[in-house]
């Protein structure tokens, strides 16, 4: 597509959309709590599909709940679709995810303002429940759309009091006809905020993203003795937690190793039996080890086993560490992150590479489609918090390279 300079959406119409948006469950705090399937995101729903059917489109909605908000194109051709979610933490911010699906929306309303058509269709994406924070597994919509886990294993999710993820759906009104996944994908785009502070920290406006990380996810459980903290002498203890310290420290020390996109984190502890005049008997931890490549992620993954397996000779102790989660690093496709880099560079962006540390729809639909996300930068660094922020200009530079990016993709008709 040739660049046109003036094609630019309206900065003050996607500042509004955020905003109203932003009040179905707005928190004291200034953030959202907008959880899947809850009357909030039902409110928050309709308010998607409103607007989507004021500015021409057709809205679908798959058995998970998941809305395709569809913008006809000139020939049949599958559709580019522009996707994120609208679901929030408890403690949530007003632009993570949403940011995505509103901008989605804010091209395909550019698009009419101009009476521009595309060859393709265009579609905004609304996925079912990617935070994860009420239901489990996150990603749910674009995972069950992907093939990742099936339906049936997403409705029998079950929250803290019980209630599952189809009685819910079905209380809200949301199980859709379409069948998840039966539906065609040309290409796929996601904006975002970055969610860390490499953007900011390095002053750039866009982060074209080439990847996201790959990750695997271990239970460790070391298993000592309890005993009295003064009778017993220190060389006769069976200290659990120290042991288990060795293991937390060496998982930091591995991603030390393996820089710039190396990540190591202890995030939850058990200790048993938790009292403070008791050596630990248990401790129970996770691992979170993550990389931009498989060799790199392996690599790690056989030191991180090596050392546990050390330390279990030296100490005497108990320990058994079991991978639970596995998430293979997911190169974009060649042709997306041109078309990103491209847009950002015919508007003059600063811009730079950027990897995903974090997880997004967009991973599950690589797997079925050429994808591509765009970054834009938030206050600090900081998303998944009451206080998240991105700045005004920000959010309409990541649009119009939204935009242009898309229509590299979907051809504007001649």
């Amino acid at each position: 597509m040739t660049h046109r300079p003036n094609l630019r959406i309206d900065p003050d119409r996607l500042w509004t959309s955020l905003m109203d948006m932003a009040e179905i469950g707005a928190t004291p705090g200034g953030g959202c709590n907008r959880q899947a399937l809850t009357p909030e995101d039902a409110r928050g729903r309709a308010l998607f599909k409103r607007w989507c059917e004021q500015a021409g489109c057709t809205v679908k909605v798959d058995g998970l709940g998941s809305m395709f908000a569809r913008r006809e194109g000139t020939e049949d051709l599958p559709p580019v679709l522009i996707g994120s979610h609208l679901d929030t933490q408890p403690t949530g911010g007003k632009f993570d995810g949403n940011y995505g699906v509103l901008a989605g929306l804010e091209v395909i309303r550019t698009l009419n303002d101009r009476k521009i058509e595309t060859e393709a269709p265009l579609e905004v994406a609304f996925w079912t429940n990617e935070e994860g924070s009420r239901f489990v597994p996150v990603m749910m919509g674009s995972g069950v759309f992907a093939g990742a886990f099936t339906l049936e294993h997403a409705y029998a999710a079950k929250d803290t009091a019980g209630k599952s993820v189809k009685d819910e759906l079905s209380r809200i009104g949301y199980i859709g006809d379409q069948e998840p996944g039966k539906h065609p994908i040309g290409a796929y785009f996601e904006a975002h905020i970055e969610q860390g502070p490499v953007l900011e920290d390095a002053n750039k406006t866009i982060g074209v993203v080439t990847g996201v990380l790959g990750l695997r996810w271990y239970d460790c459980v070391v298993t000592g003795m309890e005993a009295h903290a003064g009778p017993t002498p220190m060389a006769l203890r069976k200290d659990a937690l120290q042991v288990a310290t060795r293991i937390m420290q060496e998982t930091v020390a591995i991603a030390h190793r393996y820089p710039p996109y190396g990540r190591g984190t202890v995030g939850f502890v058990q200790c048993f039996p938790n009292s403070r005049n008791v050596i630990p008997g248990q401790v129970k931890f996770s691992i979170d080890l993550r990389n931009v490549d498989d060799e790199r992620l392996d690599t790690m993954d056989k030191e991180i086993r090596t050392f546990v397996e050390k330390t279990a000779k030296e100490s005497g102790l108990g320990i058994t560490i079991e991978q639970v989660s596995y998430f293979p690093p997911c190169p974009f496709e060649k042709g997306c992150v041109e078309a990103v880099s491209k847009a950002a560079k015919s508007f003059g962006y600063s811009m730079m590479d950027a990897v995903s540390g974090a997880g997004h729809d967009a991973v599950y639909m690589a797997r079925l489609a050429p994808a591509g996300m765009i970054f834009i930068p938030c206050k600090d660094g900081i998303s998944h918090n009451e206080i998240e922020d991105a700045k005004p200009e920000h959010l309409e530079a990541g649009c119009n390279v939204l935009l242009h990016a898309m229509l590299d993709r979907a051809r504007v008709a001649r």
